[in-house]
């Protein structure tokens, strides 16, 4: 859970240093995410949710719990992209793209990621 922690603590950091366009509006995104980083962390360690191959969060469990902040979190994680995107010359679904695999990267053992065709499995 604190490994859990940490790393959304620091992609929470990585997008502080990419935010320049509209910046008001995503300082507001980045307090909301850090916000719920600790229940987006609670669903990840107990596998409800998972990291998508898209830099979103998705349900991987039958149960749909706290829908609301996955959805919350995955708006304000496109806002984000999108600023990125607009900034870097690129495109959000590319910069989602490159997150998924940074995600992935510093994810903790355990937990569950989706690969480039679709299949899900826990990090070792």
């Amino acid at each position: 859970m604190k490994k859990t922690l940490a790393f959304l603590a620091a992609v929470l950091v990585g997008f502080a240093f990419v935010m320049p366009v509209r910046a008001e509006n995503l300082e507001q995104v980045k307090e909301r995410m850090k916000v719920r980083l600790p229940a987006v962390a609670a669903l990840l360690a107990k596998k409800s949710v998972g990291e998508n191959n898209k830099g979103y969060l998705e349900f991987v469990a039958a149960e749909r719990e706290q829908a609301d902040l996955v959805q919350a979190e995955n708006a304000d994680r496109k806002a984000v992209y999108a600023a990125i995107a607009s900034s870097t010359n690129t495109t959000a679904d590319l910069v989602g793209q490159r997150r998924a695999l940074k995600i992935a990267q510093e994810a903790a053992p355990g937990s569950m990621l989706q690969d480039a065709a679709g299949k899900w499995s826990a990090k070792k």
